[in-house]
């Protein structure tokens, strides 16, 4: 096109001598020959990228090709990764294969299989293999760096799988960061959690296996551990007696565990009465509210007072 811009250069001053009325029929000629050899250049070039389009239609056909046979070639892809994955996760099923597990390793070998298959889509396509190792090798280190936090947390996530501090649907608190729920799924650089008003935490491995953790529902049954203080003047025996019998009545105490009533502690102002009783781990927080309210409803009803933190202030009279 700089032709062109240069045959518009040359018209430019012309048309403006004809429009300010210096027309004359030299210059009128001049116009019409450089709108002549215009036209003719402009036509030139579009001729020449039509025929450059000719030219190299072969070649735009074989990288059309190409490109539709990579689509195709990752659509199938996916669907052979997808097989493998279930079989796999059946394989698992049928070797009773911890939840956690089954997740972390279909996770894991989605990530490898997909790598897998574009690096084949880039070597099968025209790119060298050479070429796609060094990117992949120059790639990695540059990753390796900003990703520190994710390794740590995919070391984590291996760690949680071999020592199993907890598994999916276990109920944990994570000590130090303030954190709790139920896990509901092990990736590979993180754990889904749940949380008692139904929230989603995406809580990463590396801290997990970095703090200390308190697993709640390890173990089928759980302790109930409660105290309640009566003043001193109420009957003792008559409120130990309220409190077993409570227990040995209740639908969700295991009555074949021990249960134990007792002297806790002489306070300040009341007797602490303590009480432990075995109760199912899932059962254990409608228990811990339904005993503490029957508690509170039974010695009401048998006289029984519970007192509360009072300050009582004697004024000495002046002389």
């Amino acid at each position: 096109m700089t032709g062109t811009g240069n045959l518009l250069q040359r018209a430019i001053p012309r048309l403006y001598l004809a429009a300010s009325g210096t027309v004359t029929n030299d210059s009128v000629s001049d116009v019409l020959d450089s709108a002549q050899e215009v036209t003719k250049d402009t036509a030139n070039e579009v001729n020449q990228f039509v025929q450059y389009f000719y030219d190299h239609i072969p070649n735009l056909i074989a990288f059309g090709m190409k490109v539709l046979f990579a689509i195709i070639f990752f659509l199938i892809g996916r669907k052979v990764i997808k097989w493998i994955r279930k079989i796999v996760s059946r394989s698992m099923e049928r070797a009773n294969a911890d939840v956690g597990v089954k997740q972390f390793v279909d996770s894991m070998l989605k990530f490898v299989m997909y790598a897998v298959l574009i690096f084949l889509i880039a070597t099968k396509f025209g790119v060298e293999s050479s070429s796609v190792a060094a990117l992949i090798a120059s790639a990695g280190v540059a990753i390796g760096l900003a990703v520190q936090g994710s390794l740590s947390n995919f070391a984590g996530g291996i760690l949680i799988l071999i020592l199993k501090p907890f598994e999916v649907g276990d109920y944990i608190m994570v000590n130090s960061a303030g954190i709790e729920g139920t896990v509901k799924s092990i990736q590979i650089f993180y754990t889904r959690m749940t949380t008692i008003d139904n929230k989603t935490i995406i809580v990463p491995n590396g801290i997990l296996t970095d703090n200390s953790l308190t697993n709640v529902t390890a173990r089928p049954e759980r302790q109930l551990d409660l105290k309640v203080g009566i003043a001193y003047d109420a009957d003792l025996k008559k409120a130990k007696g309220l409190i077993e019998t409570m227990l040995l009545n209740d639908k969700d105490v295991i009555q074949d565990e021990e249960i134990k009533v007792f002297v806790d502690e002489l306070a300040d102002s009341s007797v602490v009465i303590g009480l432990r009783a075995w109760v199912k781990t899932e059962a254990y927080w409608t228990t811990r509210w339904r005993v503490l309210e029957e508690i509170k409803l039974q010695f009401d009803e048998a006289g029984i007072e519970i007192p509360f933190n009072q300050l009582t202030v004697h004024m000495k009279e002046g002389k």
